[in-house]
């Protein structure tokens, strides 16, 4: 079993304009995905962006 998720436990997520979900990537805390939320959002990209703990999943409004 690998145990990475333990060790990266945060992802940020991107939703395209057709609904598709990606894995950005994967951090060790909160504090550093949302850094990376904020860069990508800083930028102009118009996708939704979003942190997830590693067996979570967000709901959207």
């Amino acid at each position: 079993m690998n145990d990475s998720g333990a060790l990266l436990p945060w992802l940020v997520i991107r939703e395209d304009d057709n609904g598709n979900r990606y894995r950005v990537g994967r951090y060790p805390t909160r504090s550093e995905a949302q850094k990376v939320v904020d860069s990508l959002e800083d930028r102009g990209h118009k996708q939704l962006y979003w942190v997830e703990r590693i067996g979570q999943t967000a709901t959207t409004n």
